[in-house]
């Protein structure tokens, strides 16, 4: 029988009532769990002088959960660590969870021990586990029978999740719109798309003192015109970006996601018929993903634009031979760089 050793200690064998090393090995079973056949390792211990493998109570236990974690596999069940990671993802108790699912208080105890979920249950569990919005929908319904400490604890955690999802969302939506610009340099500066570029580049600007009135308008020339002089520095832009020629002058493909990815410090002000994004940066001012090289381009950016009005800065941007040679809504080209007017 193959075994793997993973401990010896000296003590007294209840195999063979004799005190000698005792060997703790691993050794792989081959079992059936309803009516299927599963290969899962299983621990023991084992007695040189009677050749022989015996259990004591608790690996009784772990080789319970063991089979029965390698049929849930089998079955494409979550296991019963998967489900003890659900719960710490919120940070949620067995019952309160059973409080929030309707569920007999002891079901999750039972489901993260010797019990095997049904298919039904188990639904419910990943969707618990891949869906933080639902899981705040549950926790509402269920506050009356939740502790004030217990609910504001579980709704805090689900909230950064949620936030997290959303961000995760936002990425996959911005690189899947620039999917089709893979590979041609021109339309993305000979950058590959970095959201997280993107998102240090707009905070730079947003913690500058000497870039006044930050909204969304003069934001997006500010990028493109930091994008558009690194590549005519150094034939690289730095975010990936790719810009369309709108009425107002460049703009981001993406740009209502762009907004809303996290840490880009966007606040929306009511100005009464409509509703402005305005952008501003205070405290630790850190930007992990930039280099001097690049900071240095920004600064330039800030030195020559920082200050103009968000009219003044259309007006620039109108008169860039980028723009006036690019059609309506048509994709700016990066080849226009050389008479860039900063």
């Amino acid at each position: 029988m193959d075994m793997k050793i993973i401990k010896s200690e000296k003590r007294i064998c209840s195999c063979c009532m004799e005190e000698h090393e005792v060997k703790t090995v691993l050794v792989m079973n081959h079992a059936t769990f309803k009516n299927c056949t599963v290969d899962y390792e299983a621990t023991y211990l084992f007695c040189e002088l009677a050749e022989e493998l015996y259990m004591d109570e608790q690996q009784m236990q772990d080789n319970d959960i063991r089979l029965k974690d390698a049929y849930r596999k089998k079955e494409g069940l979550l296991t019963s660590s998967d489900i003890i990671g659900i719960r710490a993802k919120y940070g949620i108790s067995q019952s309160d969870l059973c409080k929030l699912l309707g569920w007999g208080g002891k079901t999750i105890t039972r489901y993260e021990s010797h019990q095997v979920q049904d298919k039904a249950h188990d639904t419910i569990l990943k969707k618990i586990g891949q869906d933080p919005e639902w899981f705040l929908s549950l926790l509402d319904s269920a506050k009356d029978n939740l502790s004030s400490e217990s609910y504001q604890k579980y709704f805090k955690a689900a909230t950064i999740l949620y936030e997290e999802d959303q961000d995760v969302y936002l990425r996959k939506a911005i690189e899947a719109s620039y999917a089709k610009f893979h590979g041609n340099y021109m339309v993305h500066g000979n950058a590959e798309l970095s959201l997280d570029k993107v998102v240090d580049v707009i905070r730079y600007f947003a913690s500058s003192i000497n870039v006044t009135s930050l909204y969304k308008v003069k934001l997006m020339k500010l990028m493109w015109y930091a994008d558009a002089l690194a590549y005519k520095i150094r034939g690289t832009a730095i975010t990936g970006l790719v810009y369309q020629a709108l009425p107002m002058g460049a703009v981001p493909v993406g740009h209502n996601f762009i907004i809303d990815l996290n840490d880009v410090p966007c606040e929306e002000v009511d100005m009464g018929e409509t509703n402005a994004y305005h952008f501003s940066l205070v405290g630790e001012l850190t930007f992990p993903t930039l280099s001097k090289e690049e900071k240095d381009i920004l600064d330039v950016v800030i030195e020559k634009l920082g200050k103009m009005s968000k009219n003044d800065i259309v007006n620039f941007m109108h008169k860039e031979k980028a723009y006036v040679e690019t059609a309506p809504r048509d994709i700016i080209q990066f080849k226009y760089v050389e008479s860039l007017q900063i």
